[in-house]
């Protein structure tokens, strides 16, 4: 096992890495940028060390920062969360070449992988179901307005290299597609440095369903269950809850074996997302395949009672998993709201500033993963998540009050600082989700019958995918 790993992130999820390592008698570093000196897991860790300027690129993108924080405090291995380095192949390449773990997929699954278009194709090839779209990145408008011909509108072009619900454009029109290909690709370039795109036919009314696996490099892979996390907002997600509420056994039973089986046949190893859209009519199709921790981790580990993060660890460090499929047990129902430092009101905009309260929930069978407290400021360099409240409960309806009175508990104030927790409130609330109804399209409707209320059109958000 490593003595030291260095976790290359920032906010509630190096925190969360970081303690589960403390559990397991591991030496952490955190590593931080200006911006974050005052962090939580700055505090938390063994030791810390300082990578750069607030933006990103300047230091939580930073390789020669990064690997160079890792060779000075002999960190054997680097664990990169969510999100910045952690679907980055070049990155696990770079770790490899200076002998360092990287605690995720090998860099040649993730190259694979990473490329959204040919995980598609590869995908297919292995026999999972996609949905009609490229199977290569598209190489002009004319290209994507021909293709979005035979498929059929609507379409979504996406980003090749995308990921977090960003570099997507839903089109519904021929006339809008040139527009819409031009503004994606720009935004892709900024955003990942790659502008290619691909299409595929986006689904009305659809739900969001993805399937956890762990894989080791024993030739072990299992699933934990599935979690829906149909709420969502400009294709980023809100609430998620684990296992999925209404799917027929038999579509359950499907996605499940297809994701087992996607992850086998490209050698996949440690925590991997394969994500599905289930249509109205009960099919299922392949979306992507995320190469790391999700940010919805812990609505699985609640139902399963399984510490991924741990397990991330030991197959990273050679070890099999600590269990077998047949160990595997879901119990109950968990359920998680993201709480974003954002106003609902104004488009989801973030709302930065320093927060003069924050008290987060308790009681029975609630988790809060955070990285906030009074004092600390939210700053404009990065993604607005405050906090994450999971909750279990044995079923559903229980699932759901709790998470609303938990919700209710949350006091967070600050000059300027807006949050979601009354949004959240209003959606657990909702008819359709109440019923477990909800598709990908609540947020917008929702959204849509507030503004209506308001006299306020304006506020209508875009269609979610």
């Amino acid at each position: 096992m490593f003595s030291t790993v260095l976790i290359a992130n920032r906010g509630e999820i190096a925190l969360r890495v970081a303690r589960t390592c403390r559990e397991m008698g591991i030496r952490t570093v955190a590593v931080y940028s200006t911006a974050d000196r005052d962090s939580a897991v700055v505090r938390f860790a063994d030791e810390a060390v300082h990578i750069g300027a607030p933006p990103a690129k300047g230091s939580y993108l930073s390789v020669p920062a990064v690997i160079e924080a890792a060779l000075q405090t002999g960190a054997q291995a680097i664990h990169p969360g969510y999100g910045f380095l952690s679907e980055d192949p070049d990155f696990a390449e770079i770790c490899e070449a200076h002998d360092i773990v990287f605690i995720g997929p090998p860099p040649q699954v993730m190259q694979q992988l990473g490329d959204k278009a040919a995980a598609r194709s590869l995908m297919a090839q292995a026999g999972l179901p996609v949905l009609p779209g490229s199977m290569d990145a598209l190489t002009s408008p004319a290209e994507a307005k021909e293709l979005a011909r035979q498929v059929g509108y609507p379409v979504i072009l996406k980003a090749v290299a995308g990921g977090g619900g960003r570099g997507m454009a839903v089109v519904r029109s021929a006339d809008d597609l040139r527009l819409a290909y031009n503004e994606t690709r720009a935004h892709a370039r900024a955003v990942f440095g790659d502008d290619r795109l691909y299409l595929e036919r986006f689904v009305d009314d659809a739900r969001h369903i993805e399937v956890q696996v762990l894989c080791d490099r024993h030739g072990n892979t299992v699933h934990l269950g599935e979690r829906d996390c149909s709420v969502q907002r400009r294709h980023q997600k809100l609430i998620e809850e684990a296992p999925a509420t209404g799917l027929p056994q038999e579509l359950r039973e499907a996605m499940l074996a297809a994701a087992v089986h996607g992850a086998t046949a490209v050698g996949f190893v440690g925590a991997g997302t394969f994500e599905f859209v289930v249509t109205p009519d009960d099919r299922f199709y392949l979306m992507e395949i995320n190469c790391r921790l999700q940010v919805e981790h812990p609505v699985t580990e609640l139902v399963t009672g399984i510490d991924i993060v741990r397990e991330q660890i030991s197959v990273a460090a050679g070890l099999p998993l600590s269990f077998r499929q047949s160990d595997i047990t879901l119990r109950g129902v968990a359920v998680e709201c993201r709480v974003n430092a954002e106003n609902p009101d104004n488009g989801f905009s973030p709302t930065p500033g320093l927060l003069s309260e924050f008290v987060p929930p308790g009681g029975p069978f609630v988790r809060v993963d955070t990285h906030a407290y009074p004092g600390w400021l939210v700053g404009p360099d990065y993604d607005s998540l405050l906090a994450k409240a999971a909750v279990w409960a044995p079923d559903r309806e229980q699932a759901l009050a709790r998470m609303d009175r938990a919700l209710s508990e949350f006091r967070v104030s600050g000059p300027g600082v807006h949050t979601t927790l009354g949004f959240l409130r209003r959606t657990l609330a909702h008819p359709l989700f109440q019923a477990a109804l909800h598709t990908t399209g609540l947020v917008g409707a929702m959204t849509a019958e507030e503004a209506g209320r308001d006299g306020d059109p304006s506020k209508e958000s875009a269609p979610v995918g």
